[in-house]
C-alpha cells in the first residue's frame, strides 16, 4: 500500500493545521480517476462533526465519524448539505476522532487521513469499496 508521510515525528497531538497539511498531500497523491470526479471540493478540518452531522448520519458519539462528504450529487441533486448556499463540495475531516483512531491502530497517520479522504469521496460518487481498495492500494509513497 502506498504510504502519505507524516510531518514530522510528532510530540504533541496533531494540531488542526497538521491535519490540514496531510489532507493536502493526501489529495494531491489520489488517483487521477478520483480526483476527476471530485475536482471542486474543499477540505475542512473540524474537531469532531455538528450535532447535525452526527443526527443525519445517526452517530450515537462523535468518535464514530472521522470523515464525511458533503455535496450535491450532480446527476441526480441529491445528497447531504449542512449549507445549501455553498458552492463546492466538502469532505470534512474530524481530528479527534481521526488522532482516537490513530492511537488505538498504530497506523500511520497520514495513510489513516488517505484512507479517509478516499472513502468518503468514493462513497459520494458510488464507487465500490474494492475500487476503492485498489485505488488506496496505487497512492504514491511520499516517505
Amino acid at each position: 500500500m502506498g504510504q502519505v508521510h507524516n510531518i514530522g515525528r510528532f510530540t504533541t497531538p496533531p494540531e488542526i493545521s497538521d491535519i490540514e497539511a496531510l489532507a493536502r498531500e493526501a489529495y494531491a497523491h489520489i488517483p487521477d480517476e478520483l480526483r476527476d470526479v471530485a475536482r471542486q471540493i474543499t477540505i475542512e478540518v473540524h474537531e469532531f462533526p455538528s450535532e447535525y452531522m452526527m443526527e443525519a448520519m445517526d452517530c450515537e458519539t462523535p468518535f464514530e465519524m472521522l470523515g464525511l462528504y458533503q455535496g450535491i450529487d450532480r446527476e441526480t441533486g441529491s445528497g447531504f448539505r449542512t449549507d445549501m448556499s455553498a458552492e463546492d463540495d466538502v469532505v470534512f475531516l474530524f481530528r479527534r476522532p481521526l488522532l482516537d483512531y490513530w492511537c488505538e491502530n498504530g497506523e500511520d497517520l497520514g495513510q489513516i487521513v488517505m484512507h479517509v479522504l478516499i472513502h468518503e469521496i468514493g462513497h459520494h460518487f458510488g464507487i465500490s469499496e474494492d475500487d476503492m481498495d485498489r485505488m488506496e492500494s496505487r497512492t504514491v509513497s511520499l516517505s
